[in-house]
């Protein structure tokens, strides 16, 4: 089929590139020039593990890319995976949703049937508006030139190419039988693995060929796009849930490590989204719950359990730092240094981090802040640009002269620094690990005071408190 994409952010660079391995002939549309020449040149305008190789190999065959919208006329299928940022009120922005539908509609073909996806995570009724104004600006109909389908992505960042390829779910969202259709036959390949013998020797991931195939499920497009947000709304609840848990095995002397896994093991309840963190962020939790519970609102039907993850979560990221402050007294002039600025690792999705909200409090107290990334310093730096940090380029930089150094991003390289080494540069020997990822390296037997999140200290170390702390 002849598929078009519209946006090479994130969304819209894993889609189309996958696509286009499946056999697709798949052309991605983005206005930003730059973009665009470097998919040409071979390369991802994200960074995502294994889709430069993937862009690399299918550019010029399957894959294209493109600034112009001429190649809408003979598209088959129109992926709309365009940005939804937050307004000031907490509702999805639609202005690049619009700005799409209106260039859809100025370049339809009135003598084919084309179906247009909403893939981009947009409020309910999302579907409806598109349709609307693809209707004005085309002066076409739907059900007879077009039809607007809701097909929400679930991919995890770091993790995308896995979960496009091998999706636990697809949803479709539409009563149009045609495009209904349509769909069926572009998803085929993926959802029967057509060729997967061969497209997976380039995959860079580790996957399981044996795992049960998609689950291919179709109904109404409100309701999936109510989906979407239900269900991140959900992660986002069980996430606070469990940090809440920490907070109080801290004040109790429980083990949330142990208390999690137990948890867990009730398959009504399942270990995923149970590990403990400085709160969720990042570029889809905090915009679609904030779209959620604002349209929630709206609407008269408050969703108070989402309104309090919401809360909880800014209390876990505030914690950290209460944890800080009680190891090192006061933070007016203390060194701190920061590990890891993406909400996650193996990406450089800098926005909406828990990294933002905790440097700026520590600045406010009175902290000098020294951070690395080794993926998402350049974006955080530009989405962050009122903050006064010293970036490293080199992680082992953060610890000098520093006075605690806090782990917000699990990235592997982290445990690969030289701690015993490193521990020489500070003045304190203060760790605070935010994702309990540090445990095994015992810490605390190469003189550090070491802390998890909801697990404790470790005593031996901890007696030696009023030596550490000047």
């Amino acid at each position: 089929m002849n598929v078009v994409c519209i946006g090479s952010g994130y969304v819209g660079s894993v889609t189309g590139t996958a696509f286009a391995v499946l056999g697709h002939k798949t052309t991605i549309i983005d206005i930003d020039q730059n973009k665009v020449d470097l998919m040409n040149s071979g390369k991802s305008p994200i960074y995502e593990p294994g889709l430069d190789e993937l862009v690399q190999k299918y550019i010029g065959k399957t894959l294209f890319a493109t600034a112009s919208y001429d190649v809408v006329m003979e598209a088959d299928v129109i992926f709309i995976g365009v940005g939804t940022p937050s307004k000031k009120d907490g509702t999805a922005d639609l202005k690049y949703i619009k700005q799409a539908a209106q260039s859809i509609g100025k370049n339809l073909n009135p003598f084919k049937f084309t179906v247009i996806v909403d893939k981009s995570t947009v409020p309910v009724g999302t579907s409806d508006l598109v349709t609307s104004i693809i209707e004005e600006t085309s002066g076409l109909n739907s059900g007879e030139h077009f039809a607007v389908v809701s097909n929400p992505e679930f991919l995890r960042e770091g993790y995308a190419l896995e979960d496009v390829f091998f999706p636990d779910r697809i949803v479709i969202g539409t009563n149009d039988e045609k495009a209904r259709k349509v769909m069926r036959e572009l998803y085929h390949n993926l959802v029967e693995r057509v060729n997967y013998d061969i497209i997976s020797r380039d995959f860079v991931f580790n996957y399981n060929p044996n795992t049960p195939k998609a689950v291919y499920f179709e109904t109404d497009a409100k309701s999936a796009e109510m989906i979407k947000y239900a269900a991140n709304a959900f992660l986002a609840v069980k996430i606070s849930y469990i940090n809440e848990v920490a907070r109080l095995c801290e004040a109790l002397g429980a083990n949330v490590l142990d208390v999690a896994k137990g948890m867990g093991l009730d398959s009504r309840i399942g270990e995923k989204f149970l590990q403990v963190s400085s709160g969720w962020s990042g570029s889809c939790f905090p915009k679609d719950t904030a779209e959620f519970l604002a349209t929630s609102q709206k609407y008269g039907v408050e969703l108070s359990i989402v309104k309090a993850a919401v809360e909880s979560n800014t209390k876990m990221h505030l914690y950290c730092v209460e944890k800080v402050q009680k190891r090192l007294k006061s933070l007016n002039g203390k060194n701190i240094g920061i590990l890891g600025l993406t909400f996650k690792p193996n990406t450089d999705d800098a926005r909406k981090t828990q990294a933002s909200v905790i440097i700026k409090k520590l600045l406010e107290l009175g902290a000098n802040v020294r951070a690395h990334d080794p993926k998402g310093t350049e974006m955080f730096k530009a989405l962050n640009g009122d903050l006064d940090i010293q970036y490293c380029a080199n992680s082992e930089d953060v610890f000098e002269k520093a006075d605690g150094v806090i782990l917000l991003t699990h990235w592997d390289e982290y445990l690969k620094i030289n701690w015993d080494k490193v521990r020489q540069k500070m003045r304190i020997p203060y760790v605070l690990d935010t994702r309990n990822y540090l445990r095994d390296l015992q810490l605390s037997n190469l003189g550090y005071l070491y802390e998890g999140l909801g697990v404790g200290s470790d005593s031996n170390i901890l007696d030696k408190e009023s030596v550490l702390i000047k």
